[in-house]
């Protein structure tokens, strides 16, 4: 008979495993020595220890799920308790069992994160739903369409929910989508048919600006232009292939009439230019009259260059005020001349003038007799107010007499 601390064979062959159960027949060994039975079935507990440490590496490392590793470790208890081996099965029982408390320590693991992933997953996908359904009510198409297609990549990266929540956010998701989409189209309808009315109007508006191009009605036409232009802005925007040809007709058109506007209003200008030279060296000529010493021979050349200046045509715009502002300053003072020439050959208007300044200059006197009398009686106060009725008599008595000078006295 032969053994060892775990085993031992007896003189019929039949092979013993020691545990903690007492012993348990192995099996029979008829073909060798009772070393060779041991060491066969010992063999088989080593294959036994290997498969256990590799089934626990495999749970500690890899993502094996629950059920596998269950299967795995049901599969190595079996072969352990129909104790087909030589060793310590006891131990080899322990490390199934702790193995079973890691797996499920594992499931329930995997269990929190799954939820806590559903949970976060639901929370995404919530956020996701509720920033589409803001964005399908928004007018910026450009960069919301953009977003709405950003946030459906994101939508396809996130875990799927249970069935029915899936269904019911993706649903809502697909909705505003859609909602978005059909009012993206609805708005560039519109706007395509807002373009085609634009376009006509257009049209009309270029038919006239062409129209007008050869006119040489030049006020009229221009300001005419002017209300095309603004006509033009208030219709909005065409197509843009058909609003460039047509703004190139448009301006096109403007441009021949300005033209040639421009080469009139040029000629024009140039004559102007020479009439304000010769209307200057009039002005120039007037102005040697002044001042007025021989009335009848200055009123005969005033007349003369006036009729001299009415010839010439008219001069800049700018211009005008100026050069004829210097002509009448001589034509005042030829009137002015005249005037003073009548007050002082004008015998009754020298009567008035004389007689008022008598009134005045008695008036005066008047006045200072009285102020002389409120004095020396001790009356102040009159005094003072006959002096300032004094002063106002005094200016109308010198101007009179300012007037009567005129008169020659």
């Amino acid at each position: 008979m032969s053994s060892d601390p775990w085993g031992r064979v007896d003189e019929t062959g039949t092979v013993y495993v020691r545990t903690s159960d007492g012993e348990q027949v192995v099996g029979s060994w008829q073909a060798g020595t009772p070393e060779e039975a041991l060491a066969y079935f010992e063999r088989k507990y080593e294959g036994l220890v290997v498969e256990i440490g590799l089934l626990e590496k495999r749970v500690r490392t890899t993502d094996l799920s629950a059920k596998d590793a269950q299967t795995a470790i049901d599969h190595l208890r079996t072969q352990v308790d129909e104790h087909h081996a030589v060793g310590d099965l006891d131990a080899l029982r322990v490390r199934l069992d702790k193995l079973v408390e890691t797996v499920e320590s594992r499931r329930e693991e995997r269990k929190v994160a799954k939820a806590k992933q559903a949970d976060e997953a639901r929370a995404a996908k919530d956020a996701l739903v509720a920033e589409a359904e803001q964005l399908a009510q928004s007018d910026q198409w450009r960069s919301a369409g953009e977003r709405l297609r950003a946030l459906v990549d994101i939508w396809k990266g996130l875990p799927r929910l249970d069935r029915k929540s899936d269904d019911e956010l993706w649903h809502r998701f697909s909705h505003a989508r859609s909602a978005f989409s059909k009012r993206r189209k609805a708005h560039f309808a519109s706007l395509d048919a807002q373009r085609e009315d634009a376009r006509k109007a257009k049209e009309k508006l270029v038919s006239e600006a062409e129209s007008l191009s050869k006119s040489t009605d030049w006020g009229p036409t221009a300001a005419r232009y002017r209300e095309l232009m603004a006509d033009w802005k208030a219709a909005g925007r065409a197509q843009r292939e058909a609003e460039d040809d047509l703004w190139n007709r448009f301006r096109g058109a403007q441009d021949v009439f300005f033209a040639a506007r421009s080469e009139v209003f040029a000629e024009r200008d140039a004559e102007q230019i020479e009439n304000l030279k010769l209307k200057e060296e009039l002005a120039e000529e007037a102005e040697k009259l002044v001042p007025v010493t021989d009335l009848k021979a200055a009123r005969a050349a005033f007349r003369s260059l006036n009729e001299r200046w009415e010839g010439i045509g008219h001069v800049p715009r700018d211009a005008r005020p100026k050069v004829e502002g210097r002509m009448h300053a001589v034509e005042r003072a030829i009137q002015e001349a005249e005037e003073g020439e009548w007050r002082r050959t004008n015998p009754e208007a020298r009567a008035r003038a004389a007689g008022l300044t008598g009134q005045l200059q008695a008036a005066v006197d008047k006045l200072r007799e009285q102020i002389d009398a409120a004095r020396a009686a001790g009356n102040n106060a009159k005094a003072d107010k006959l002096a300032r009725e004094l002063e106002g008599r005094q200016a109308l008595l010198d101007q009179a007499l300012k007037g009567l000078e005129e008169f020659g006295g």
